[in-house]
């Protein structure tokens, strides 16, 4: 049998009794509790120290001064009415309402023979400054990036959709840290089954605290999965979510976290920057290849100069200075994978260490080491010449997940350019593309639109077209293809 809700008492004492035994009021120094007088009639003020804004003292001071002819004869509108000058006023009969509002934020009013308490939003959280993601930084465009604060986040999206039909809607994440989880869709461009299996996979979550964030939620929304690739895109500029949701899709906002979880996402979000829209058509056109070829370099560049690099046969003159003026004590694809692994410890390495070492690391990993490898003959230079172009291709690529996923792969294809040859590279690209084409967002192609085929959206994925130019609105999702709702 399902346990009956506990409702507010009309005694102050016995709610006060039950509010301490949930909240803790003796052992938790940071929840507050404030015995006040309204208009002669005992109240209490239940709020969590920090998230109180300077503003109530001038509410409180409100409501101590009615007088009892004021609240008679029904007190609760009374308050509400004449001693609330706030706009974010709720009012519940429900404890469990209560011990969730006070520990989110809100302060609740509890009145001595009213059996309603008061939830007055007027909290302010601990925040940082708008700032600019450090992740995602432009030459030109806006500055400002998500915070911790959802509310803010929220308010710098609608700064650039003011579109009443857009729709923030807030769900909660977590039997214990009830996190604050927000959807956010533009109700006439989202598909309405991708909204609905959002939402729905939301609140189907079952585990105590989502302390990873959007990072969690990701997971719990696209399913338990081995497989590395990306398939919701994470951002930190308001711009960028903005763009998302005028072509339909569907972003997600957690509280505690700057970032922005964007569905559907296929390969192509992945490879795409704002510095491109910020700059000239040819110029962002011109970027975007660049970075497109930066990526598919870091993915060949290495298997294929091995296979060069080890070919017996002759090779044609031009191709000669492609192979190793000197030998080393190790093999090339042992040297590769060295490299690859040394790369990826001094990159960790970097964001552990302050700031003020991280420079002088990149120095010591990157040069000094790579050059005694090379005069001990452990190395030979073309490989640390050729992983640092490969290296370039990786950080040109926007997204980190996109890129450390295509460095697991590129593990892949070295050991089959190295084990096997021509044979094995080719074997293992066709099993990367096969891989590619099969995975899906959301039941969304991942190679849309070039697998399946659809030439106007596949055109604005190679070209950055001037705006006025743009007639169609990119769709996140071919034409009939959107997700269908989960079975209950």
């Amino acid at each position: 049998m399902a346990r009956q809700p506990a409702k507010v008492q009309r005694s102050l004492q016995a709610n006060l009794k039950e509010l301490g035994a949930r909240l803790g009021f003796e052992t938790n120094f940071d929840v507050v509790v404030r015995e006040i007088e309204i208009g002669g009639r005992k109240a209490a003020l239940v709020f969590v120290d920090g998230f109180v804004k300077d503003v109530f003292t001038r509410i409180l001071g409100q409501l101590q001064s009615m007088t009892p002819r004021e609240l008679a004869p029904d007190p609760l509108a009374a308050v509400l009415e004449r001693g609330l000058p706030y706009v974010e006023v709720e009012t519940t009969d429900l404890l469990d309402q209560v011990v969730d509002s006070v520990l989110a934020g809100p302060t609740a009013i509890l009145i001595d023979g009213v059996s309603t308490a008061i939830l007055v939003d007027a909290r302010t959280y601990p925040s940082r400054a708008v700032d600019e993601p450090d992740l995602e930084r432009v030459t030109r465009g806006a500055r400002d990036g998500f915070t911790e604060t959802v509310v803010q986040n929220t308010a710098l999206i609608r700064r650039r959709i003011r579109d009443p039909r857009l729709r923030f809607e807030i769900l909660r994440a977590g039997t214990r840290s009830q996190t604050d989880v927000v959807v956010g869709y533009i109700n006439d461009l989202a598909d309405p089954r991708l909204v609905q299996e959002v939402k729905g996979r939301i609140q189907a979550i079952e585990t105590d605290s989502v302390v990873s964030g959007a990072r969690s939620i990701e997971e719990f929304i696209l399913g338990r999965s081995l497989n590395p690739l990306p398939r919701a895109r994470y951002t930190e500029r308001p711009d960028v979510a903005a763009a998302h949701l005028w072509e339909g899709h569907v972003v997600v906002l957690t509280d505690t976290g700057p970032t922005a979880l964007i569905l559907p996402a296929n390969l192509w979000h992945f490879t795409q920057h704002a510095e491109e829209y910020f700059q000239n058509p040819v110029v962002g056109t011109y970027l975007r290849w660049i970075r497109m070829v930066g990526i598919v370099l870091s993915l060949f560049l290495l298997p294929v100069w091995l296979i060069l690099a080890q070919w017996k046969g002759p090779l044609p003159g031009f191709l000669d200075l492609l192979g190793p003026k000197e030998s080393a004590a190790l093999p090339l694809l042992v040297q590769f994978l060295l490299l690859e692994l040394g790369v990826d410890l001094i990159r960790m390495a970097l964001i552990h260490v302050p700031n003020a070492l991280a420079t002088s690391l990149g120095i010591v990993g990157a040069v000094l080491l790579g050059q005694l490898a090379v005069e001990v003959g452990l190395f030979v230079p073309e490989t640390i010449l050729y992983t640092a172009i490969a290296l370039l291709g990786f950080f040109a690529t926007p997204s980190q997940e996109l890129a450390l996923a295509f460095r697991l792969f590129r593990y892949v294809l070295l050991l089959a350019a190295g084990l096997a040859g021509w044979q094995g590279l080719v074997a293992a690209s066709i099993l990367f593309f096969i891989f590619l084409a099969s995975s899906e967002s959301l039941t969304i192609p991942y190679l849309w639109p070039l697998i399946p085929f659809d030439w106007e959206a596949l055109r604005g994925i190679l070209f950055r077209s001037p705006v006025p130019s743009v007639r169609r609105r990119t769709a996140p999702a071919p034409e009939g293809r959107s997700p269908e709702p989960s079975p209950a």
